[in-house]
């Protein structure tokens, strides 16, 4: 018990001297911890690849955040609270990248033959030139809401006007849009 209290105590001093970048320490604290963190990430996991990058990543963040400990847990317990995350994250990545065989199979190939290619960056060309008649004002709105992928309400933080004005100059901004792409001979639909 009095081992224990006096590991906890040495573990605290040994993430102080992390965080001022001593790196004898952090490997002090990384082989105290590194064989116990390993077998609690390999049980998530059940990879030992896996397991070994999670570790690594553990440890990583252990040196990014020994300044951020704020002591209300033990140091073994805050390191393995950051170890679940990082087995957690890579499990759910692994389970996003397991593909099955047979639905890739079955995928077809959509993309563009080099003629629709050329057709759409000659078309792209165009409309820049068209986006650049607009007013600086309706520039910014279209650039925000539509390549930027901005809300309304997050376009009128930005800018710094009410999200009524937004809209509103996000309608006048695709009409006369509209107009100058229709001089342009540009419709608006892909070839």
């Amino acid at each position: 018990m009095r081992k224990q209290a006096t590991e906890t105590g040495d573990d605290a001093a040994l993430l102080a001297r992390i965080a001022r970048g001593d790196r004898l320490a952090m490997q002090v604290l990384f082989a105290r911890h590194r064989l116990r963190v390993f077998r609690f990430i390999l049980r998530f996991l059940r990879d030992e690849a896996r397991a070994e990058d999670a570790l690594s990543e553990t440890f990583v963040d252990v040196w990014r955040q020994a300044g951020a400990f704020e002591g209300r847990s033990s140091v073994s317990t805050w390191i393995l609270s950051i170890a679940r995350f990082k087995a957690l994250s890579i499990a759910r990545t692994r389970r996003e990248a397991a593909l099955d065989e047979d639905y890739a199979a079955g995928l077809v190939d959509e993309a563009d033959d080099p003629e629709m290619e050329m057709a759409k960056s000659d078309k792209a060309a165009v409309l820049r030139a068209c986006l650049q008649k607009l007013s600086p004002e309706h520039r910014e709105i279209v650039d925000l809401v539509y390549y930027h992928e901005q809300s309304v309400e997050e376009a009128a933080a930005i800018i710094g006007i009410p999200p009524a004005t937004v809209k509103t100059r996000l309608f006048y901004a695709r009409q006369k849009l509209s107009e100058i792409c229709k001089r342009a001979g540009v419709d608006r639909g892909w070839p």
